[in-house]
């Protein structure tokens, strides 16, 4: 079957600025909330073997390194420090990004408004098909936020959720082999659906 679903093998994920210093800035949902789903989507990304590509900017003199909750979520991937807004600029992350061999792109970072759109907008212009996980992604406001998704979205990028990754990426719960690691993730990260399948474990006998 050729289904128009996100598939492991064929995605990478892309980590731009998840930095307190950018998430002191976001308004556009409650920041906990936003670091929950970003540290789900790494989880994600290791449970079903999809490589992370990650960058920072400012680091040592403003933003600060990755959020230290993010980073022990994916201990082995060190981010590349850069200069500018646009990561797709930096040769370093740029290549890196080549390197995974993936032309699927997920993007989650900070702020929506800058980082993300521009990642986002040169990869696509550049032949990537781009998924920017909407609910991992900070903006100003609200509206600036939305209004980015918007434009991205009308440049070819698409939207999605954490969750709906995950659940495109196991898609039959009978498939073993990320059985546990994704009901883990779910249960830990997903509110009432997690407590559900919490409950249906402890409770529902066969």
């Amino acid at each position: 079957m050729n289904l128009p679903l996100l598939v492991p093998g064929d995605c990478a994920l892309v980590f731009v600025d998840q930095q307190a210093g950018l998430a002191f800035g976001v308004g556009s949902t409650d920041r906990q909330v936003l670091l929950n789903h970003s540290v789900a989507l790494a989880r994600t990304a290791k449970v079903f073997a999809v490589p992370i590509v990650a960058s920072t900017s400012a680091s040592k003199v403003y933003s600060g390194p990755m959020m230290p909750t993010l980073q022990r979520a994916m201990p082995d991937v060190a981010a590349i420090e850069r200069r500018n807004m646009n990561a797709w600029e930096d040769d370093a992350v740029r290549e890196a990004i080549h390197r995974t061999g993936r032309k699927k792109l997920l993007v989650s970072g900070m702020l929506t408004e800058a980082c993300v759109s521009f990642l986002a907008l040169s990869a696509a212009h550049d032949g990537y098909e781009v998924f920017v996980v909407g609910d991992a992604c900070g903006g100003l406001t609200p509206q600036s936020h939305e209004l980015a998704l918007l434009r991205m979205q009308a440049a070819g990028v698409h939207m999605t959720s954490w969750i709906q990754v995950l659940l495109e990426w196991q898609r039959d719960w009978t498939r073993h082999d990320t059985y546990d690691g994704a009901r883990a993730i779910v249960e830990e990260f997903s509110g009432g659906y997690g407590i559900g399948l919490a409950y249906a474990r402890d409770m529902v006998k066969p």
